[in-house]
């Protein structure tokens, strides 16, 4: 259970910390690259939740939540923080980093072609996520952050609230002011609730990820 594994690593049990850490360290990086655009802050801020875990097992008190949100609300305030203090720069990492994606998407592309598969399908399937991706990213961050946590990571809403502090009322206005906003952005994308029932599997998973 999560009360025993926290128990556990709160006793300084390594092995139980690298369990949690193999379970837990994707998501949070797709959290902080979802909320940053950034790979390189992705990753400091992997490391650093990961790091303050150790440094400060008595703040988490299972009463006030789950292990999970716990770890989101770490990785929220290093976002957050990483993105007031670098917001000149955050534009060429951004670049810098679509560069290296889409490299890497070209060279799956010509790897991976085979009888069964269709090199245009997997281009529009590359070009609609990165119009799902800036779309999400040209949010506010208030309206960003409950994208990320609800639809990408599928937290609950109460799960939600404890990540940001707030009340559960609020996350359910903030999602829905937000979906309505991400909705007539990418409208005639087909994505979001306005893809059809016979769309492409890919373009209606696009809005859960950005990968």
């Amino acid at each position: 259970s999560e009360a025993e594994q926290w128990r556990l690593i709160a006793a300084g049990d390594e092995s139980a910390f690298t369990a949690l850490y193999r379970e837990r360290q994707g998501g949070i990086y797709r959290f902080a690259w979802q909320m940053s655009g950034s790979a390189t802050i992705a990753e400091d801020v992997t490391q650093e939740v990961f790091m303050a875990l150790i440094r400060e097992t008595h703040n988490f008190d299972p009463a006030r939540g789950t292990l999970a949100a716990y770890l989101y609300g770490i990785a929220r305030h290093q976002v957050l923080r990483r993105l007031e203090k670098d917001r000149p720069l955050l534009l060429v990492l951004s670049h810098a980093d679509e560069a290296d994606e889409s490299r890497a998407s070209i060279e799956a592309r010509g790897a991976g072609t085979s009888a069964g598969s269709d090199p245009l399908e997997n281009l529009s399937r590359h070009e609609l996520v990165a119009s799902v991706r800036q779309a999400v990213l040209a949010l506010p961050e208030h309206y960003r952050e409950v994208i990320v946590l609800c639809e990408f990571h599928e937290l609950s809403y109460a799960e939600a609230a404890c990540v940001l502090d707030c009340a559960v009322g609020t996350v359910r206005s903030r999602l829905h002011r937000a979906r309505g906003i991400l909705a007539e952005r990418l409208r005639g994308l087909r994505a979001m609730e306005d893809a059809p029932e016979d769309a492409p599997p890919q373009q209606a998973r696009a809005t859960r990820c950005f990968v």
